[in-house]
């Protein structure tokens, strides 16, 4: 295919779907292709001048053999530009420009995620440490509870024994003296009087 820069101007790439630009093969292939043609050119410009130089110093036309055209080699990556092609350079440039901004946005992404995964490792360590304090104090208030309860029922079995031990020796010196009472005076009459 001849690549006229009719062809250059004109060129249409499709856009890609889920990223912004166009789909990068595409436009390698499209760049390879220039440099092909390029490089058809620049060998084409040599062997005119070779031939004009040949006919300016007197020799025979047919004693400048054509020479053959360097086999097309697609450039994976940006070739050296000579002077002759500002447009690949230009397209290197381009391309080079492109992988730089790419690498600063994936190192921008890379740093944001970093940045977010140690936030949220210190907020979970905070929170972390915020419920052991939170459990140890509520431990702590729930042991004082616990030994101010122990405390209060000691007290109240302590309580309980001394009332029983109280009751019960009132209750004994009261029948003691029943007893006395009724040994000393003896039977007493019932009087019917109220009867």
């Amino acid at each position: 295919m001849a690549l006229t820069p009719d062809d250059v101007v004109t060129k249409q790439f499709q856009h890609v779907r889920f990223k912004e630009g166009f789909d990068p093969d595409e436009v390698d292939d499209f760049l390879d292709e220039i440099v092909v043609e390029w490089r058809k050119t620049i060998a084409e410009n040599e062997e005119l001048k070779a031939k004009l130089a040949a006919y300016e110093s007197g020799s025979a036309p047919a004693a400048a053999a054509p020479a053959p055209a360097p086999a097309p080699t697609p450039a994976p990556a940006p070739a050296p530009v000579s002077e002759g092609a500002p447009p690949a350079a230009a397209s290197a440039g381009i391309i080079e420009l492109a992988q730089r901004l790419h690498d600063e946005h994936v190192a921008e992404g890379q740093a944001k995620r970093d940045q977010l995964i140690s936030d949220a490792q210190a907020q979970a360590a905070a929170i972390v440490s915020e419920a052991e304090t939170k459990g140890r104090e509520e431990l702590a208030r729930l042991d004082r509870e616990r030994a101010t309860l122990e405390g209060r029922i000691t007290e109240l079995r302590q309580f309980e024994r001394d009332y029983r031990q109280q009751l019960r020796s009132y209750i004994e010196s009261h029948l003691r003296d029943l007893e006395t009472t009724a040994n000393s005076s003896g039977p007493t009459p019932v009087s019917a009087v109220g009867l």
